[in-house]
């Protein structure tokens, strides 16, 4: 029996096309109010996912359903979604209000619902001045707002998101990201929304679907997988790590040593020990911006200290990245400016605490 509280169920689901898996073998909840994200590189098979759920592609194996009903063989128009593609896919005859009357008009709504319906949607949006403009008197911005105000006047019961935000400029995607969540929570309808960027990923979802391959790497909250990634290929793609072959030694008082294959010698926590699923060869994972750097050694309890030396400064503003050369081996070091970066060819300690030196299993991907 499907669960009622989730809003769309994939059940043992694939999809081939000929002899090549797009999708394999995918079981995934998209619970009821929920805004879940997938997260992965091109050809991951994110897009064919969200299409399967709109109807727009076959289902090969297993079953999807939506609000505790299979799917499968249901056309697109019966399903009661809400679709916002990359280009927005307006008319460009029609008026703005005709624009979103659209889906309204195809269900037979009498006239006085849909001018209510229609001007509720405009308002949520927050552009009830355009409704008999076209879309191309609109800025890209706008044509975004408008192709999402199409979508939930319907009052779907799934809304699906396919890289909306890409063909915006990179001010007004952040604008338009708060927005979005915003008007999701407004209305707490289950979105399901498809991007390959990072940002936008962790400052939206609840739930963060990471894809590679065909598979679904790992789920769960945008904090726990960014934090505790599951496997090398979440690590490396989520951000930037420092990712080290590595053995476990012996535990010391309350830290287990971990020796790098470089040389240094790192300490981990109880709970990482355990992740390491009791291998002796194992990797540890190091986020760039969870090292500190100082000019001064200041190692202390649960904190190692590792000479090097600084080789490249990028300068991102309000942060820099630095390429940091120990024992033969570069690491990636971001760190906040509170005055002047460190500069190229200086002397460096980088500050690692055991609770940021995350261990995956040695032989994995």
């Amino acid at each position: 029996m499907a669960d009622t509280k989730n809003a769309v169920e994939l059940q043992n689901v694939v999809k081939r096309y000929g002899e090549f898996t797009a999708v394999k073998r995918m079981d995934l909840t998209v619970p009821d109010n929920s805004f879940v994200t997938f997260l992965g590189p091109s050809g991951c098979g994110k897009t064919t996912t969200l299409r399967m759920i709109a109807g727009l592609t076959d289902i090969t194996e297993g079953d999807l359903m939506i609000r505790g009903k299979r799917v499968n063989s249901l056309p697109i128009h019966k399903r009661n979604l809400g679709l916002v593609f990359q280009n927005y896919a307006l008319f460009p005859h029609k008026t703005i209000f005709d624009n979103i009357a659209f889906g309204l008009k195809y269900r037979k709504v009498s006239k006085a619902d849909i001018k209510d319906k229609v001007n509720k949607a405009l308002d949520l949006v927050q552009l009830p001045h355009v409704a008999d403009r076209y879309p191309n008197q609109l800025s890209g911005g706008q044509q975004q707002r408008i192709a999402l105000a199409r979508a939930i006047v319907i009052e779907p019961d799934v809304l699906l998101l396919d890289e909306p935000l890409s063909a915006l400029d990179a001010n007004l995607r952040e604008e338009m990201r708060v927005e979005l969540k915003r008007i999701q929570r407004e209305l707490g309808v289950a979105t399901v929304f498809v991007t390959h960027d990072q940002s936008e990923a962790l400052a939206m979802s609840d739930k963060l679907v990471v894809m590679n391959n065909g598979f679904v790497e790992q789920e769960g909250a945008p904090e726990e997988v960014y934090n505790n990634p599951a496997s090398a290929f979440v690590a490396d793609f989520l951000g930037h790590s420092n990712i080290i072959a590595a053995n476990l030694g012996s535990p010391d008082a309350a830290f287990t040593q971990v020796a790098l294959e470089s040389g240094e010698t790192l300490l981990t926590t109880d709970e990482q020990t355990v992740k390491a699923k009791g291998s002796k060869d194992v990797r540890a994972v190091i986020r760039a911006e969870k090292i500190g750097l100082s000019e001064q050694n200041g190692a202390t309890d649960g904190v190692i200290a590792i000479p090097g030396k600084v080789k490249t400064v990028d300068y991102l503003g309000q942060q820099a990245r630095y390429f940091v050369e120990a024992n033969g081996r570069d690491w990636q070091v971001i760190n906040p400016i509170d005055a002047h970066p460190h500069q190229e060819g200086a002397d460096i300690f980088m500050h690692i605490a055991a609770r940021n030196c995350v261990l995956l299993p040695g032989h994995q991907d």
